[in-house]
């Protein structure tokens, strides 16, 4: 998971890619990259940490030109405290490339190989970024056969690279001189939204990004979604094109997103983040009053912040009081999306602090938005007992994670995973919770997909059903290994 985003104006869009990226420093906080283009030249700044801290004056003074990218890191590939594995990454052929991601490639093994023997390709990094990026040189480069670069050239190029590329990537890119390229895989695993908006002069500015937040907040409209598969291409005086560049696109976005990664104020695939999480809430509700005696429960709380909205519904739905017992650090990151699990321990504690009051010979229900390798919600259990709880039941608006999510999660060994191979006493125990609570697979679809069109989720990490070809018992086993070694 990381966010991105693209613009191509008609003034200088260096503040405003910085703009967009505070926005969207939820989805990384390991490194963050800008890049512009002013005419063939491009000038790039990049560094560890989040936004605020990695660019000075200096940086934005340098960034020059109408036309930028740029992206915020959260690691699932590549090494993360290595400022060489931030992005955007860049080569210099055929004409000058560079390109930001989200998502994670599942054939990486076959696309090294590819590159070395094949494209005679030189990749400088661990980062699966890069190698994307030298698919889309090399099949661009096959493309061209004059002086000249046009809309037909750089979608057949896409075409290539559905072709080899497996996994989840959004993507946004600019070749030098031509203009911004932005695509998404041909499940639409990871989001991406196209917005516009008309200048004085009546001229089109244009912006892609992960989140429609960042859209509305630069006062673009929002056009639509990237469909499946689907590339948008973006000259520099604005002419924008489209086209469907899968065999087959099917629109399977990350179920994920709507539990944890996006901010609520989003709108993707046409379903409100918020909405979604206020469904769930119902939907977990009706698990609860099955399995727990609502006159057992005292109070709701929640875990701020993304699990407030399915905690509110869980308190209205159950008639049960509605508190706020933990007190969240707002400068300490998402512990989930920290690089290590030595970190992520650490920093629960700086992160929330139970208050006595809301807790003492209390019996607490508390609402999570998911749980996943369960560091997180044994120390939250020690707070809240700590704190004076009497029984304590924990609760997950998301089903069980009981498989490694291998679409930009990080969480690629099942051993990490507290609910793999455990049934729900066993999880309780080991979180030192009296009851443990999951929402269903089948009401988590119902919640996220309720009054739209979409038909599927990517729902693997619950489900162990991966909706790529290529992901098997010998490619998580490989996984493992290779992230464990």
């Amino acid at each position: 998971m990381c966010g991105i985003v693209g613009i191509v104006s008609t003034q200088p869009v260096n503040q405003q890619i910085y703009d967009s990226l505070l926005l969207l420093q939820h989805r990384g906080q390991d490194s963050t990259g800008i890049a512009t283009a002013d005419g063939p030249i491009f000038h790039v700044a990049k560094a560890r940490g989040q936004v605020r801290e990695a660019f000075r004056t200096r940086d934005m003074r340098s960034l020059l030109g109408n036309t930028g990218l740029g992206h915020v890191r959260y690691t699932t590939k590549g090494a993360a405290g290595r400022e060489e594995e931030a992005q955007p990454f860049y080569v210099n052929a055929p004409y000058g490339l560079l390109l930001v991601h989200n998502g994670n490639l599942t054939n990486t093994r076959e696309l090294s190989n590819e590159l070395f023997s094949i494209d005679r390709r030189h990749v400088n990094s661990t980062s699966d970024t890069e190698m994307l990026l030298n698919v889309l040189a090399t099949a661009l480069q096959e493309q061209i056969t004059g002086f000249e670069l046009d809309a037909d050239h750089v979608f057949h190029a896409v075409e290539q690279l559905h072709d080899r590329v497996e996994g989840s990537y959004a993507v946004i890119a600019m070749i030098a001189g031509h203009g911004l390229l932005a695509f998404r895989d041909p499940y639409g695993i990871r989001p991406l939204i196209l917005g516009t908006r008309v200048t004085a002069s009546g001229t089109h500015e244009w912006i892609v990004a992960s989140e429609s937040l960042v859209l509305e907040n630069g006062n673009y409209d929002i056009v639509r979604d990237v469909e499946p598969g689907e590339a948008i291409f973006i000259t520099p005086d604005g002419a924008m094109t489209a086209r469907q560049c899968a065999r087959t696109p099917r629109l399977v976005p990350c179920s994920f997103e709507y539990v944890y990664l996006a901010r609520p104020d989003s709108v993707m695939n046409g379903v409100s983040v918020y909405e979604a999480r206020l469904r769930m809430g119902n939907r977990l509700a009706s698990t609860v009053e099955r399995l727990v005696p609502t006159g057992e429960i005292d109070v709701v709380m929640p875990i701020p912040d993304s699990s407030r909205p399915a905690a509110m519904q869980v308190a209205q739905k159950l008639g049960i009081e509605y508190r706020e017992g933990f007190y969240k650090n707002r400068y300490v990151g998402r512990t989930f999306i920290m690089p290590g699990q030595e970190q992520r321990t650490r920093s629960v504690r700086q992160k929330l602090n139970a208050m006595r009051s809301e807790f003492h010979g209390k019996n607490i229900l508390i609402v999570d938005d998911s749980i996943v390798r369960g560091t997180t919600s044994q120390q939250i259990v020690d707070m809240a007992r700590a704190a004076g709880a009497n029984k304590v039941t924990f609760t997950s608006a998301a089903p069980p994670v009981r498989y490694p999510h291998v679409y930009g999660i990080n969480m690629p060994s099942r051993t990490e995973l507290i609910a793999h191979g455990r049934s729900l006493p066993e999880i309780a125990t080991v979180l030192g919770a009296d009851h443990m609570i999951y929402q269903e697979v089948d009401d988590l679809r119902t919640a996220i997909t309720a009054g739209t069109s979409m038909t599927d989720l990517d729902l693997s990490c619950f489900t162990g059903e991966y909706v790529t070809k290529n992901v098997g018992e010998e490619y998580l086993a490989w996984l493992e290994k290779t992230q464990l070694s």
